[in-house]
């Protein structure tokens, strides 16, 4: 819209009715630039996942932690391996032909070829496999808590940069608006309707719009720098934001507070947590109890490589063995590892009742914040449509020679500072609104 130089009446109430939506047409039609992506936010939450290498590492320790659970349960069953080897032994000479001078080798030449089966039976190996168990779901629950995390951040920037996109229009209006004003005081002047003082005034005014514009354009440029680091490859490429959908209304407490108890990653790393360090203890006091190995060969150990030997016997056969180790003295290091453990798992416990009590905190900090920033965007609704309406009839006033041009500068400064205002109160209830969704595992 052009805001002409002529001001009446009937022309300034106009067009203080459309200025209020001003800003939301300048966000609409940057919003459409061509060739430009649009993104929404689950859009950038998913780039950022993809870009985030904070992220990127989590997941890398989650799958880690899942392959460790597997190598630790395949601790519990038989290994099998092929063993092949062939050993020459120095012969005792022509009087000792065919025996070998070390007495233990079996013979000048012995060739092995044997599939050996092992497998150890122990507490130790069941303690390996609940921790690992333990480590597991503690990796898949700070995964979670870092997504969370990232979740947040992306949202903070989210709405940032479509506040000051915002606030860029606003800026843009008000010095299109204070650039009228002088051209109106400027008329008066030629009319001798107002002093020259009016004049100076308003053009101050206009110069103060105008470093305030470059500001808004320099905030809406690094808002979008700095989510564009989360989102491209290349945070200069160009893209526009969707913009937010209206906030559903705040779901009840109790709701919310089930929903976090339930999936709270906070909560379930730190139980997992505890869990690891009861393993640790289980594993420390497995070395007070006896290991049983058992051992199955079958194969080849003889003079010639080969199925039969020079007598026509086979020389394929097995053997088997039963190993029981029993732990007698070791200078008291295991019951040191156990009070180690021990002390780990006290401080796990003292973890899991701290978290238990941030998730209490948390979510009455984060539902308490929820509905004071609705609150008091409804009283920012209120206070902009108030300054509109006051520097609507102050610049009444003022064409009508009732009013000064300090007024009109108050009112419109008083104006932009409810709109800013505003802005600021919608990112703090959208973001506030995440943070709950967040809480509640639905975002």
């Amino acid at each position: 819209m052009v805001w002409g130089m002529r001001w009446g009446v009937a022309g300034l109430g106009a067009a203080m009715m459309v200025l209020p939506m001003l800003a939301q047409q300048a966000a609409g039609d940057a919003s459409g630039s061509a060739g430009a992506p649009v993104v929404t936010l689950k859009d950038a939450i998913a780039r950022a996942e993809a870009n985030e290498p904070t992220f990127a590492a989590a997941i890398a320790d989650s799958k880690v932690a899942g392959q460790d659970r597997w190598i630790a349960r395949t601790g519990l069953l038989p290994n099998a391996v092929y063993h092949n080897q062939a050993i020459y032994t120095q012969s005792g000479g022509a009087a000792g032909a065919g025996n070998p001078k070390f007495i233990a080798g079996n013979g000048v030449h012995e060739y092995m070829s044997q599939a050996v089966v092992n497998e150890t039976a122990g507490l130790a190996g069941v303690a390996d496999v609940r921790r690992a168990d333990a480590a597991a779901a503690r990796a898949k629950a700070e995964l979670e808590v870092a997504r969370r995390g990232l979740v947040a951040a992306v949202t903070g920037l989210y709405f940032g940069a479509l506040a000051a996109d915002e606030k860029l229009a606003i800026a843009e209006q008000a010095h299109t608006e204070a650039a009228g004003f002088a051209g109106l005081t400027g008329k008066r002047e030629e009319a001798r309707e107002a002093a020259h003082a009016d004049v100076v005034k308003a053009q101050l005014a206009e110069q103060q719009r105008e470093r305030e514009l470059r500001e808004a354009k320099l905030g809406a440029e690094k808002a979008h720098l700095e989510l564009g680091v989360l989102l491209f490859a290349d945070p200069r490429s160009a893209y526009t934001l969707a913009g937010a959908e209206a906030a559903s209304e705040l779901p009840l407490k109790e709701a919310v507070a089930a929903e976090a108890a339930r999936t709270n990653p906070e909560l379930k790393s730190a139980l997992a947590g505890l869990q690891v360090s009861q393993a640790d203890v289980l594993g420390a006091r497995a070395a007070y109890l006896p290991e049983l190995g058992l051992n199955f060969t079958y194969g080849i150990d003889a003079p010639q490589f080969a199925v039969n030997g020079a007598d026509k016997l086979s020389n394929l056969g097995y053997s088997a063995s039963a190993t029981l180790d029993l732990p007698v003295w070791d200078w008291l290091a295991t019951r040191s590892r156990v009070k180690q453990s021990v002390i780990r798992r006290d401080a796990a416990k003292v973890a899991l009742t701290a978290a238990q009590r941030r998730v209490i905190a948390q979510l009455d900090e984060t539902y308490s914040e929820a509905a004071a920033a609705r609150d008091e965007l409804a009283s920012l609704d209120r206070s902009v449509e108030t300054a509109a309406e006051s520097l609507r009839l102050t610049k009444m006033r003022y064409a009508e020679g009732e009013g000064t041009v300090f007024e009109v500068v108050d009112a419109e400064n008083s104006y932009v500072d409810a709109e800013n205002a505003r802005q600021d109160g919608r990112v703090r209830y959208q973001v506030a609104r995440a943070e709950l969704e967040t809480l509640e595992g639905s975002l």
